[in-house]
């Protein structure tokens, strides 16, 4: 199969993919989720809101199969990542030692609670909460990110079920 051949086939696959009526949710979701998680961040300046921009899109899930359950499982997982990290930031070890750390405990609480791929989520709460780079070193600061991860989660699960009773209303239902 030629170069030209394979760009046709890729053009008309992604061509039809991004009609795909999933695919459009999914967009909407994660920009009106972005645009929710901005204003709050702009309404509440000073509060590391912007952090909940990227907590946000880490919990919505692209499929609506088992999209409410995806979204509940990343945010225990984001939950168990950010309370990780503020448990490990007051902890006065070394900061390298201390990340390691709390990286093994919270992948060993997220295969423990069997979360499976969240436990990535997971992660990327703990680093977000954990690390400082230009600000003082103040719990603080850590508890502020806790809440803009969990602002973040509270904003996707929201669209997530807002999405779903739309679209279960839109699907007729058999009765018999």
């Amino acid at each position: 199969m030629s170069f030209l051949e394979l760009g046709k086939e890729w053009n008309a696959r992604f061509s039809s993919q991004c009609r795909s009526r999933t695919l459009q949710l999914y967009v909407v979701k994660c920009l009106l989720g972005t645009i929710i998680c901005y204003r709050l961040y702009v309404w509440f300046p000073g509060h590391q809101l912007y952090w909940s921009i990227v907590s946000v899109l880490l919990v919505l899930a692209p499929e609506d199969k088992d999209s409410v359950h995806f979204s509940i499982t990343r945010i225990w997982a984001n939950s168990i990542g950010a309370a990780v990290g503020l448990a490990f930031f007051l902890i006065p070890i070394s900061t390298m030692f201390a990340l390691c750390l709390a990286v093994v405990v919270t992948i060993s609480v997220c295969h423990y609670l069997a979360l499976g791929n969240a436990s990535r989520s997971a992660l990327a709460a703990l680093v977000i909460v954990f690390i400082q780079q230009n600000e003082a070193s103040d719990w603080t600061i850590a508890l502020k990110r806790v809440g803009s991860v969990l602002a973040g989660c509270l904003v996707a699960l929201a669209l997530t079920l807002v999405f779903k009773a739309a679209e279960q209303r839109r699907t007729p239902r058999v009765r018999l």
